[in-house]
């Protein structure tokens, strides 16, 4: 009960805190979103993300690679007892 409390007090300190140090309204944050996502290509992200997603599938599949010759090489060396 008192895990809820204290969730509940810093939750609502966070809100007055967050809305008393903002420094513009919320009204104007959301144009000047508008107006930035006007700006910006919808390829743009899409090219990137694409791009950063290639990089980790090469470089997960090296380690699959790589981790599966070392068990390899540890199974056989333990199925002949060298281990």
């Amino acid at each position: 009960m008192k895990f809820l409390i204290g969730l509940l007090l810093g939750f609502g300190l966070g809100v007055v805190i967050g809305l008393l140090v903002a420094p513009q309204s919320g009204e104007a944050t959301r144009a000047q979103l508008n107006e930035q996502g006007v700006q910006v290509h919808p390829g743009a992200f899409s090219e990137g993300i694409r791009a950063r997603a290639q990089e980790a599938l090469v470089q997960g599949n090296r380690l699959y690679t790589r981790t599966k010759s070392e068990l390899a090489d540890r199974y056989a060396r333990a199925k002949s007892g060298e281990l």
